[in-house]
């Protein structure tokens, strides 16, 4: 009997010796998850597919890593937030990038250094949308107009006024800072005389104002090379939209784009910048983004360093050298 009663307690302290183990395995579990976060786009905006897909593929095939997407105004913004660590990815224009890393951002001479590049993801042409029946079919006829360029602090806000700066008509529009879907219900509403997207296309925003009214698409790149964009800013690039990629626009567009960057600050580790591209870009990866966005089609392994023009993160100098990349002055 005393053996029993002696036998008891030693029982009970088992027990609980195995919750308290369980309980220390799940909280050790729980903090070995590394919480990323992933800094997007507005809604409708391309940038808030890619930065969505990325996070959700991340996360469901990275074992140990959840990666929450962030909604935000864009590219300026993205820039921002990677460089103070509160994101660790990012999309940005490589055009904001090399800006930024020189101290050269519009009203903002602070040097970004803190953001790298990973790789290329897509080309950002620009959309310049006017109704049909407008009577403009030339960008020098916008003078005096009301324009949405995107939201405050977005790399398309920042793209319109290079461009229109470019152009000689920065002073002479008036700019509504408004995101992309409401900028196509402002015009349709006949609120707005013209419309900047800054994005891959097709887009969804551009597919709304054209299905809701017969659109007009201007020749972008026929004002920029009679102006000073092009010289001012180099990572500028010429690019057509073809026609038939949105309803009733039977014309080829010949625009002007930027390159859409997957950027990541300098503090998170090589292993996992290396092994977060070595997910995306393999082949169920790609497959997974194409279904995300059919802008995504763009990215490649072959197009992978395409339109970067400052140093990239190491852990992606590592994955695209493993690619047989020749890596730029300006990459290393």
């Amino acid at each position: 009997m005393i053996l029993n009663n002696m036998c008891k307690p030693a029982k009970a302290l088992t027990s609980i010796t195995l919750v308290a183990v369980t309980t220390l395995g799940m909280s050790m579990a729980h903090a070995q998850t590394e919480r990323l976060a992933f800094s997007g786009g507005p809604d409708g905006g391309t940038f808030q597919y890619f930065s969505n897909g990325i996070a959700t593929r991340l996360s469901r095939t990275m074992e140990g890593v959840e990666v929450s997407n962030m909604a935000s105004a864009g590219s300026v913004e993205n820039l921002r937030r990677v460089n103070s660590r509160d994101a660790d990815f990012g999309i940005v224009y490589s055009g904001d990038m090399y800006l930024g890393l020189n101290g050269k951002l519009t009203n903002d001479t602070r040097k970004y250094r803190n953001v790298q590049a990973m790789s290329y993801l897509y080309g950002a042409p620009a959309h310049l949308i006017v109704l049909d029946g407008s009577g403009i079919t030339d960008v020098a006829q916008l003078e005096g107009k009301n324009i949405a360029v995107g939201p405050a602090g977005s790399g398309a806000a920042a793209s319109a006024q290079r461009f229109f700066e470019g152009v000689g008509l920065w002073d002479k529009i008036t700019p509504q800072y408004i995101g992309y879907n409401q900028g196509a219900s402002a015009l349709g509403d006949r609120q707005i005389d013209a419309l900047w997207v800054f994005a891959g296309f097709p887009n969804a925003s551009v597919i709304q104002a054209a299905s809701s009214n017969k659109i007009r698409l201007l020749q972008v790149n026929e004002a920029a090379e009679k102006g000073t964009l092009f010289n001012d800013h180099p990572y500028y690039a010429t690019v057509t939209i073809p026609a038939g990629t949105y309803p009733n626009v039977d014309y080829d567009v010949v625009t002007i784009q930027d390159s859409a960057l997957w950027v990541a600050g300098r503090h998170l580790s090589a292993e996992r910048v290396h092994d977060s591209l070595q997910d995306i870009y393999s082949e169920e990866g790609l497959k997974f983004m194409s279904s995300v966005s059919q802008a995504a089609t763009s990215m490649t392994i072959d197009s992978g360093t395409m339109g970067i023009v400052t140093p990239m993160h190491d852990g992606a100098k590592a994955f695209w050298t493993e690619q047989g990349k020749t890596l730029s002055n300006a990459q290393q």
